[in-house]
């Protein structure tokens, strides 16, 4: 069975601020009510939202949590330019103009019910989601490696030397934080490590029941791809790209594809932004 890879409906919605959080370096957490997006979303999808009435110009933010029940997604990013850090001034009861959910998302294999997710950065909130979606199914074994620069914006709890990340362990899905930034109670240098280590662990016999999923800036996932590949295991990759549209007309986003009919072109926001990582590293 293959699940997640259909591109869900996509839905205009004007979205209410339910709550704006900031955290160290730059760094926010925002919840949105958008009940129709959040009914449809799927880990890897993402929404293209307006930051402010004067900034027409859209900016894609990965969906990092979503609540059916309750009609809410919650975002994920870190301030830089003009229109994230117009976002950034957003409060409670403001609304925001969103399109979303978009893209297709990670794939499922039951095949492969061991899951690696590896997230850098504000590459963090797929990763977390598809945790959060495979949480107390009994069919999936999800496992989390985690990196960040900058302190993470999320509770932590202590498991004898180490962080982990309280909403993880509450789920069941054991945690992995790193960091080159000497963050306490993580691992000194980058994510793949640790899951490098993991894997050496693992009996060789069970390298086949094992799927990797990934996201943040270009070098990890590079990193991740190369991981993969020395294990023998499948992994996909969700790409971090500028888009201008995010619905496939302006062709800005587009990257190399070693698909299995030859080199193509395909368009990240609306051919991904989740691919096979041998897709775009090739072995």
């Amino acid at each position: 069975m293959r699940a997640g890879r259909d591109s869900p409906p996509v839905f205009v919605e004007e979205g209410e601020v339910l709550s704006h959080r900031e955290y160290p370096g730059g760094q926010y957490r925002l919840r949105l009510r958008t009940p129709r997006c959040a009914a449809a979303a799927r880990p890897g999808s993402f929404v293209h939202l307006r930051c402010g009435s004067e900034l027409l110009q859209r900016r894609p933010l990965s969906i990092m949590l979503a609540d059916a029940d309750e009609g809410w997604i919650e975002l994920l990013y870190k301030t830089g330019g003009q229109g994230l850090t117009l976002l950034s001034g957003a409060e409670p009861g403001s609304v925001l103009h969103s399109m979303g959910p978009i893209g297709h998302g990670f794939s499922l294999s039951e095949a492969r019910p061991v899951v690696l997710l590896l997230g850098g950065g504000v590459g963090i909130p797929p990763v977390l989601f598809q945790a959060r979606r495979l949480a107390g199914n009994g069919n999936w074994s999800p496992r989390l490696f985690l990196g960040s620069e900058l302190p993470f914006p999320f509770a932590l709890e202590k498991h004898g030397k180490e962080n982990r990340l309280r909403c993880a362990e509450r789920w069941g899905v054991p945690s992995h934080l790193a960091s080159n930034a000497g963050l306490e109670g993580c691992h000194r240098g980058n994510l793949t490590e640790p899951a490098r280590e993991w894997l050496d662990a693992l009996p060789g016999e069970r390298l086949s029941e094992v799927a990797v999923y990934a996201c943040g800036p270009t070098p990890m996932l590079k990193a991740a791809a190369e991981l993969a590949a020395d294990f023998g295991v499948y992994a996909e990759l969700c790409l971090e790209e500028y888009m201008a549209c995010a619905v496939g007309g302006c062709a800005g986003c587009t990257v190399e594809a070693h698909t299995p009919d030859g080199l193509a072109m395909k368009r990240v926001c609306v051919d991904g932004p989740v691919f096979p990582a041998s897709w775009i590293y090739p072995s």
